[in-house]
């Protein structure tokens, strides 16, 4: 089966396209490097052992995916590219809507053009608002609390009603939670460009001596310790689950919402404080108000995936913890030797 992963340079897009190589897919993938680095192809290659093939394109330029379309043949898609910075979306909401709304309306209607109408989206539990209870399964009636998760919704909201005028596509939104970790290999991290929005870059930064210290966005939240609690899921199971989904697009035509987490939530004191102890490390931190858009707790209801997919994380939130940190260290000595294998 030959796959389309959009976005494939990005952090999980990234190691996603790892574990589909790994498990003897052909691929072709684009990126507009946004939010990513072009290397990341060389060492997703590297780790896999295996070519893809590779477009530098945006899918806000139709022509550009008419091309890739036309010069390949797609049996499916994986769809993780769009801008995902909860706190940007707040200040920049246009910016969001035309680039992940308006790009995934180009994607749609080139893949219905070419017949392809098998379709992984990657979905975020930001859906879910802010939810009445917790864990939380996919039945959670849906709303946000800021633009990005905005986007998702609307995104989700138009596969569905694409699925009603023609139910002969096949369609996960992968709802996932919050992922951290990194490639054991310590060839793929996550490294945004820029300033990073997400928790584990922030904490890397600091641990690296990037940043004097680390910011906590509230710590006034009905939580044990008043800092937000999140479901942490290891990149690298998020990854596998991606490959799942791929492997069930064929039991049918239908259109599907599945969690991916471990359905465990930690609180950002917890997960600084674990970060601590596996790397032997200090997190400096300061706390601050509460982010607009944030919410106190989101952990996922897994067993959906379970059922359906087969899918159980595998990793604890201290795997996670180290093999950020040795990801991180990795991506340093390569900057350092110029990209060059150590």
């Amino acid at each position: 089966m030959s796959i389309l992963v959009t976005g494939g340079s990005g952090f999980i897009g990234s190691h996603t396209c790892v574990e589909l190589l790994n498990a003897g897919y052909e691929l072709t993938v684009f990126d507009n490097f946004y939010n990513s680095k072009p290397s990341v192809i060389d060492r997703v290659e590297r780790i896999a052992g295996r070519k893809l093939r590779f477009y530098c394109a945006d899918m806000l330029d139709i022509s550009a995916l008419e091309h890739i379309f036309s010069e390949n043949s797609i049996d499916s898609v994986i769809h993780f590219a769009g801008y995902k910075a909860v706190g940007e979306s707040v200040e920049k909401p246009l910016m969001y809507y035309n680039n992940n709304i308006v790009g995934t309306l180009n994607l749609l209607d080139v893949m219905r053009r070419y017949g392809v109408k098998k379709l992984v989206f990657s979905s975020s539990a930001t859906v879910y608002g802010n939810p009445r209870k917790v864990p939380i399964t996919e039945d959670e009636p849906l709303s946000v609390t800021n633009p990005y998760g905005r986007t998702k919704l609307m995104i989700e909201d138009i596969l569905r009603d694409l699925y009603r005028s023609d139910d002969s596509w096949s369609i996960f939104l992968l709802r996932y939670f919050n992922p951290v970790g990194g490639h054991q290999s310590g060839l793929l991290c996550e490294d945004p460009n820029g300033i990073p929005n997400n928790i584990m870059p922030r904490i890397l930064d600091t641990a690296f001596g990037k940043l004097e210290k680390m910011t906590v966005f509230g710590a006034d939240y009905p939580t044990p310790d008043g800092t937000g609690v999140r479901d942490y899921i290891h990149v690298v199971d998020l990854a596998r689950g991606h490959v799942k989904a791929v492997e069930h697009l064929d039991d049918g035509c239908f259109i599907e919402a599945v969690n991916l987490g471990t359905g465990r939530g930690y609180s950002v004191l917890e997960l600084i404080n674990t970060f601590e102890k596996v790397n032997n490390v200090r997190i400096p931190y300061i706390v601050t108000e509460r982010r607009p858009g944030d919410i106190a707790e989101c952990y996922a209801d897994p067993s959906k995936a379970a059922r359906l997919l087969g899918f159980r994380a595998e990793y604890g939130i201290e795997e996670m913890c180290r093999d950020s940190y040795v990801a991180r260290l990795g991506m340093m000595r390569r900057e350092s030797d110029n990209e060059s294998i150590s």
